[in-house]
């Protein structure tokens, strides 16, 4: 299928007169509705929106290719329109975008369109083909550069795959021969275009390169064991697994997509560079963070990568699950209570959905996915069943990380172990002996390891609270608000909880006050601290500021596990200091909630006489939370900006 089938004359838009980001997306997505290639444009440009909050798809060289794959799309189009002055579209490489293509495909978009968007990518590499559509002046002189650039990627990909079959025959030649993958999740646009990126500069090396594009339509132009055995080295430029075990012994330079298209020079000169240590090779490599490029990634790194796998994954549940209950609030503190006057079907149902069944599964996709970041798919199984153990045995979203690591290597040994098992029985290791082995290992270390320690220490602190509350008023609120906030859900929160809400039944409102204005803070320390320490939070955690915000407001102290799970040495000590003032200071102020769930709207309804009190408890101690982790949080690093980037496409 050829290009100009997809970017016809009515969906080019041609001088775009917005000069910010929203407006362009604006202008692109009424182009494409005017030619009636949406059924829902509020979806669709939400799809965008969506896209563009995980990393910008303005992808440098003046070009922005925001992209969409969504049910909401009619008929597979393309957009395109300029802007010789240039937009802010927060790109790559921090310049203006002046050359924007919006790429709407529908679900399950045939092979041939997925092939026709890959060919506009490369063709966008073509610095000539820029400057020619950036001085077009009408939407036939675009489509007349379009198509011709067109022809000529048809040629030289014709010719290139006659010319590969030649070299991957001569087997005497002596000259440079890299190798590269390429892959993103979506598999639109930023795979192709760290294609062409890399052979372009191959070619003005002086290089000969061959590079697998692993896109949505699966893998093409594979590299065969030939290709392997003879070249120098090979650049994984993926963000998402990629098989790896192949490269067994050979140089490996294993970096984000992004980089195929911002560093291709030095990523050649390291795949030639033959004194860097040797791959490998370990079943399901690219998951488990092992990389050649050992003078990146240390142990530190490689366990970030783990950790940050399972907390990316599970932030939706956390957000989903939380302003479900949120809402649910609305309806009253206990609507959801078939036992209260207060009660509400539809709020009772929300609740469920919420904190029934998304924030039930918040530990065990954390597990899970931690494991499966270690040992591929075979460890996902254990790492969840690992994960529900952790949830079940009171040793909250600490036992959660501890079960995914445990069962993502727990897994790893047993592929090992299993490495000399007969072939005939090779079908059944995935299937049958990993998931049975890893499963049952890493749930008898869980019972009977893991989670009595955390039991006993539940007991413990029960016991500890018991015989602070009579004596100190205001050491109480500190020690209670500060368990809130060392584990979030976990045992020590749990035991501070369930001590308060006893407390509460015996007419004792101190405890519950504490535990409540205590635990909403952390959420909303950390939304301020994205607010005022901006530079060093990534685009995707910013984005979670108003969650945070309305799940603090509604004591979800859960909102701030994927951060404190993320960064436990710093967010941990600093929300326990700001817990624990602002669980003092309510105390010392008269503060007295009379429910045990509900954040402001019970504070509001059962305690309306100290609102003020508590609230300047929250504020207070959300300020020197957010402080306290700001200062102790570093500057964003070049690696964890190409981690988070390597978790969104």
């Amino acid at each position: 299928m050829r290009i100009t089938e997809l970017l016809t004359k009515d969906t080019i838009a041609m001088d775009l007169s917005s000069t910010e980001k929203n407006g362009v997306i604006d202008e692109l997505v009424n182009q494409l509705d005017k030619a009636g290639k949406l059924n829902d444009v509020t979806s669709f440009k939400e799809a965008i929106h969506n896209r563009e909050s995980q990393s910008t798809t303005g992808i440098g060289e003046g070009i922005a290719i925001p992209h969409a794959k969504v049910s909401a799309v009619t008929t597979p189009a393309i957009a395109f329109g300029k802007s010789k002055a240039g937009v802010d579209y927060q790109s790559l490489d921090m310049q203006p975008a002046h050359l924007f293509f919006m790429i709407a495909a529908p679900e399950g978009g045939a092979q041939t369109h997925l092939d026709a968007l890959a060919k506009l990518s490369g063709i966008l590499m073509d610095e000539k083909v820029r400057e020619s559509l950036l001085h077009a002046n009408s939407p036939e002189e675009v489509l007349q550069i379009i198509d011709q650039a067109d022809d000529e990627a048809t040629e030289e990909e014709a010719s290139e795959e006659a010319a590969q079959g030649v070299a991957t025959d001569n087997e005497n030649s002596n000259e440079p021969y890299v190798l590269a993958v390429t892959a993103c999740p979506t598999g639109i646009a930023h795979t192709y275009m760290a294609r062409d990126a890399l052979k372009k500069q191959a070619e003005k090396m002086n290089v000969k390169i061959k590079v697998e594009t692993n896109g949505s339509g699966g893998i093409k132009n594979h590299l065969s064991d030939e290709d392997i055995q003879r070249t120098s080295g090979i650049i994984v430029a993926a963000d998402v697994h990629v098989e790896t075990d192949r490269f067994d012994g050979k140089n490996v330079v294993e970096v984000p997509v992004a980089d195929g298209i911002k560093r291709p020079e030095e990523l050649i000169n390291l795949a030639q560079d033959t004194s860097r240590k040797p791959f490998v090779a370990r079943s399901g490599n690219k998951a488990s963070g092992q990389s050649t490029s050992n003078e990146k990634q240390g142990v530190g790194k490689t366990i970030y990568k783990h950790l940050m796998n399972g907390v990316s994954n599970m932030l939706p549940l956390v957000i989903a699950g939380g302003i479900l209950m949120a809402i649910a609030f609305l309806f009253g503190a206990n609507s959801f209570d078939p036992k209260s006057s207060e009660y509400n079907a539809f709020a009772e149902q929300l609740w469920n959905i919420g904190n029934k069944s998304a924030f039930m599964l918040i530990i065990p996709i954390l597990a899970g996915y931690i494991a499966r970041s270690i040992a591929d798919k075979p460890g996902f199984a254990s790492g969840l069943v690992g994960g529900v153990l952790a949830s079940t045995g009171d040793s909250g979203f600490i036992g959660g990380i501890l079960a995914g690591f445990l069962a993502g290597y727990l897994t790893l040994a047993i592929k090992k172990l299993c490495s000399g098992m007969p072939q005939a029985l090779e079908g059944l290791k995935p299937t049958l002996i990993y998931p049975v082995f890893s499963v049952t290992i890493t749930g008898l270390l869980m019972i009977y390891v893991i989670n009595p320690p955390a039991s006993w220490l539940n007991n413990t602190l029960l016991n500890g609270l018991e015989s602070l509350s009579g004596t100190n008023i205001m050491l109480l609120g500190l020690v209670v608000g500060a368990m809130m906030a060392i584990d979030m859900g976990g045992p020590f929160n749990k035991a501070a909880y369930v001590f308060s809400v006893a407390a509460l039944t015996s007419g004792n409102a101190a405890p519950i006050t504490a535990a409540m204005i205590g635990g909403m803070v952390p959420p909303i320390a950390i939304a301020t601290a994205m607010l005022i320490f901006r530079k060093k939070f990534t685009k995707e955690q910013k984005g979670s500021v108003l969650p945070n915000y309305i799940m603090g407001l509604s004591f979800i102290t859960e909102g701030a596990i994927p951060f404190a799970a993320a960064d436990p040495i710093r967010i941990i000590p600093s929300m326990m200091v700001g817990s624990g003032v602002a669980g003092a200071i309510a105390l010392g102020l008269g503060s007295a909630i009379q429910a045990p769930h509900g954040g402001i709207i019970v504070i509001l309804g059962t305690d309306f006489g100290h609102v003020l009190q508590s609230l300047i408890a929250i504020i207070i101690g959300s300020l020197i939370a957010a402080i306290i982790y700001g200062l102790l949080k570093p500057k964003l690093t070049q690696d964890e900006i190409h981690t988070s980037e390597a978790m969104n496409d």
